[in-house]
């Protein structure tokens, strides 16, 4: 069985790994649209950014890797285009034949518009290695960065900034920052560490235009405020790839639409990483982490040869910020209360419930309580809300 992979990022080069792994003898072809090898993306934001971490080091395998285990690695050239019909994939010149295609796409960070701005030099998006390759002569003591949008990746590129000693503003157009994927709680706690590192957070405070002639100099606030500025990240989210997805005639929603097997809509054609919905408890979602890029993509190479095994998603993110380590486990949407725990050393968890249902918990400097809680959730038990508060040591609620 020839076996295509489109999207040589996490994803992509989980699910090459297992189907050696997992024994196929047949070809397996990896395409990558960037010239880098398959690479992980966190640290970018973060240790390579501040300059801690060599290109090298960001490599998922060592460079022998990929001819040792007989994958075909094709970097540097987007595919054109896909024919179901024909199974075939068009990558430059050349057209591929698959009994069996991956779509391991990965998502793409949503940029400012030309019409404000968003085309002027010094206006930047954290997503790629080339990206973070452009940006980081900018990184200079004293100069003035304002970070456009207050989720993690844009808290991660501040902390980067104040640590290198550079004068950062985030602007957050919501009432608070992480109001998306975090309880007010969790916003408090990492709005005051940033805070106390010398970072200004302006929250419910959009962007209008960005200023300049050919390069930004500042931007215009929805306040009627103006700042200076000698660069600008822009942090507003990101979106699924699914251009070749949508060009196949695949069905789409919100993402690469597949069944509990990773399996698209052409029964030839499977998904995973952060361009694929899957059901999850009821609903659709999408989910944005290495964990699932790397679970969901080695369940697809299962199923690929047969093994017939649904994808069960156990989410878990993290980010790190200053001196803060916040794990994440659980997905917090339809929440309704929080319980709060301190801990030693300013450590904080914050444990989301439903009723009498617990749902997430994000812990900041607290492993304890997200492995407790990782396992809980895993394990589908909630303790009552009233003696998760009261519980001295978390691992009694694991009996």
């Amino acid at each position: 069985m020839r076996i295509v992979i489109v999207g040589a990022g996490q994803a992509g080069a989980a699910l090459a790994a297992k189907l050696r792994a997992l024994g196929h003898q047949g070809p397996v072809t990896l395409l990558g649209a960037e010239a880098a090898p398959p690479y992980q993306r966190p640290p970018l934001s973060k240790a390579y950014l501040l300059g801690e971490m060599e290109e090298e080091r960001l490599w998922l395998r060592a460079p022998d890797f990929w001819a040792e285990q007989d994958i075909t690695l094709k970097l540097g050239q987007p595919v054109s285009g896909i024919d179901p019909a024909a199974r075939t994939v068009t990558v430059g010149a050349e057209t591929l034949a698959y009994d069996a295609l991956a779509l391991t796409t990965g998502s793409a960070p949503r940029r400012l518009p030309a019409a404000i701005g968003g085309d002027l030099d010094g206006v930047y998006c954290v997503r790629g290695l080339a990206d973070v390759d452009a940006m980081r002569a900018e990184f200079a003591l004293g100069k003035r960065v304002v970070i456009v949008g207050g989720g993690y990746i844009g808290l991660e590129a501040a902390a980067v900034a104040a640590k290198l000693g550079l004068q950062a503003t985030v602007l957050e157009m919501a009432p608070r920052i992480l109001q998306r994927v975090a309880a007010p709680e969790t916003s408090d706690y990492v709005r005051a560490l940033h805070q106390r590192q010398g970072v200004t957070i302006r929250e419910a405070t959009g962007l209008t235009r960005l200023l300049g002639d050919t390069r930004v100099t500042g931007v215009a606030l929805s306040d009627g405020s103006m700042l200076p500025a000698d660069f600008v990240i822009v942090g507003v989210g990101i979106t699924p790839n699914t251009a070749l997805a949508e060009a196949a005639g695949l069905a789409l929603d919100n993402g690469i639409a597949v069944d509990e097997m990773g399996r698209t809509s052409d029964p030839a054609i499977w998904s995973a990483g952060d361009c694929a919905s899957f059901p999850y408890q009821g609903r659709r979602i999408r989910l944005e982490s290495v964990g699932n890029a790397i679970d969901q993509a080695e369940a697809v190479a299962a199923n690929i040869l047969g093994a017939g095994a649904p994808y069960r998603a156990k989410p878990w993110f993290w980010s790190d910020q200053f001196d803060l380590k916040l794990q994440i486990a659980g997905l917090n949407a339809g929440y309704d209360r929080v319980v709060s725990r301190g801990g030693e050393g300013g450590a904080a968890s914050f444990w989301y419930y439903q009723g009498e249902r617990l749902l997430a918990v994000d812990a900041m400097n607290d492993p304890r309580a997200y492995m407790v809680g990782k396992r809980l959730i895993e394990a589908g038990k909630s303790p009552a809300p009233e003696a998760l508060a009261a519980a001295e040591d978390l691992k009694v609620l694991l009996k």
